[in-house]
């Protein structure tokens, strides 16, 4: 699950270096791009054939494909093949990851469950924040390509005892694969993890490529809710969305993505832009929310029994709100230990809502279902990312573009006659991607190589409008935090019990189901 989840991030690090030997400069973003998508939508559709066909035979296909492409994408000749290979080891990594939290399910008790869930959730954080780090490493210790070779042999120890110690699934019956189904909700998915993506970017909002996207996507959406109402074996049920427990839940898991991502995405630019510190010492402002969200999740299995879901995950939205107030706040004399001691608190907040989320759905449904609920968090919570990552980032380019338009383009406009293509790139940057200007104009390499004047000028401009884009892009963080945190008043009593994940038609289902109705 580390490898798998790892190789969403590591990527980014090695890519000048891939961009350097294979070219294809112009695709180089479908390498994250191609990845996420295959790994989002093939989640639920994971979910739901290892209820079908069992947890083993599913577990150890997406190992081998995670594994073969692995090796492909560490062999590639040329930008093409690598994205291909890319999308490939997404649908491996996909598979893999809401199997291990399925698993976990099977195998334990709802206490014991509440540990290892915090384990394997501190896991996933964990690739989040030291995947950058890790293939920086790797990229100048040997070679990109062993980004992707790393996980050879760890996938095949993996393939070998998951095949020997797992427990085989008899199918009960002939398999029935709703393939219509599976059909426009990949569609569907991909269409607007496409529109999120390049909206704002590479295309404007309202151009004919993003509005189609949308187009694509609502009406192949609507499609699969139809086909799932009346599918015999749907891949996403549509009656659980009827169920209190199954929406809320995965309504704070999206929320806290949204966040969470936000957070990500943001703090290092703050701290490169503003506190003036390199890339590779920004990414350590992001140790103090790792490790806290590490102990926070491996210790949330023993405060849920005694406070119980609700109270924790209402209890870790709040903290989590608590930080994105104070990043908020931050300005242009904010110090690198100030920054650490706020993803301290943000770092607490998630861990103490990631590993519940799970955790309280397999409480809530039988052990036939357990596939497509366990998968079903893991999905919404990962189109929460994209979704904040997106929202967020659109909201920077926006508040940025308005403030530099009216503050350094005057500056600009000032440059001498032979820095008339400096002039216009920034001219251009500042209307279509301010991220990359405050990346590459706060470089101190960049500065060093400018017209001290110019710089004296344009430095507190700069630095003006990321702090108060990036304190709205916090602000509404805070925002979808809040949300969450309201959204967990609305869930039901769920308690942790001490039994294995029930059997559909036990007594424990009937009791639940009143109330989950």
């Amino acid at each position: 699950m580390l490898f798998g989840a790892l190789d969403g991030t590591i990527v980014g690090t090695a890519m000048p270096r891939i961009v350097g030997e294979l070219g294809g400069l112009g695709l180089m973003a479908w390498l994250t791009t191609a990845y996420m998508l295959t790994s989002t939508v093939v989640v639920p559709i994971a979910g739901k054939l290892a209820d079908l066909i069992g947890r083993r035979v599913i577990y150890v296909t997406g190992l081998v494909i995670f594994i073969a492409a692995s090796a492909l994408c560490g062999m590639s000749q040329n930008m093409t093949e690598l994205i291909l290979f890319r999308g490939l080891q997404g649908l491996g990594g996909g598979i893999m990851m809401p199997m291990a939290m399925i698993i976990i399910g099977d195998l334990f008790t709802g206490k014991q469950r509440a540990k290892w869930q915090g384990v394997f959730g501190a896991i996933f954080g964990l690739s989040s924040v030291i995947g950058p780090q890790i293939g920086g490493w790797i990229v100048d210790a040997l070679d990109w390509r062993w980004v992707f070779y790393i996980n050879l042999p760890v996938g095949v120890l993996a393939v070998i005892l998951i095949a020997i110690a797992l427990p085989k699934h008899k199918a009960a019956g002939k398999v029935k694969f709703d393939i219509p189904g599976i059909a426009t909700m990949v569609i569907g998915v991909v269409s607007l993890l496409l529109a999120l993506t390049f909206g704002g970017k590479d295309y404007a909002w309202l151009s004919w490529q993003i509005i189609g996207l949308f187009a694509v996507a609502i009406v192949s959406l609507v499609s699969f809710v139809f086909i799932e109402s009346r599918a015999e074996e749907p891949i996403l049920p549509v009656r659980l969305f009827k169920n209190r427990t199954f929406t809320t839940i995965n309504g704070v898991g999206f929320l806290m993505a949204v966040g969470m991502f936000g957070a990500i995405m943001f703090v290092p630019l703050f701290m490169q832009g503003i506190v003036g510190i390199s890339a590779s010492a920004s990414g350590t402002v992001m140790t103090p929310l790792m490790i806290t969200m590490i102990a926070a999740s491996v210790v949330s299995g023993q405060f849920i029994h005694k406070i119980g879901v609700r109270k924790q995950m209402l209890a870790g939205m709040i903290i989590m709100a608590v930080g994105f107030y104070f990043l908020s706040t931050m300005g242009i004399d904010t110090t690198k230990l100030t920054a650490s001691t706020y993803m301290l608190l943000l770092g607490l907040g998630m861990g103490l809502v990631m590993p519940i989320l799970t955790l309280a759905l397999q409480e809530s449904f039988p052990k036939s279902e357990l596939g497509v609920v366990t998968s079903s968090s893991q999905f919404f919570r990962q189109i929460g990312g994209t979704f904040g990552m997106t929202i967020l980032g659109a909201i920077m380019n926006h508040k940025s573009t308005v403030l530099l338009e009216q503050d350094l383009t005057p500056v600009v406009k000032q440059l001498p006659a032979e820095a008339s293509e400096l002039s216009a790139q920034m001219t251009n940057m500042i209307h279509t991607n301010p991220q990359s200007l405050y990346s590459s104009l706060l470089n101190p390499e960049t500065l060093a190589k400018m017209p001290k004047e110019f710089v004296q000028h344009m430095l507190p401009i700069l630095k003006n409008a990321l702090v108060s884009s990036l304190h709205q892009v916090f602000i509404i963080g805070l925002v979808f935090v809040l949300l969450g945190a309201v959204l967990t008043l609305f869930i039901g009593n769920i308690k942790v019990s001490g039994r294995k994940s029930k059997k559909p038609g036990t007594e424990g289902e009937k009791e639940l189901s009143p109330e989950l109705a």
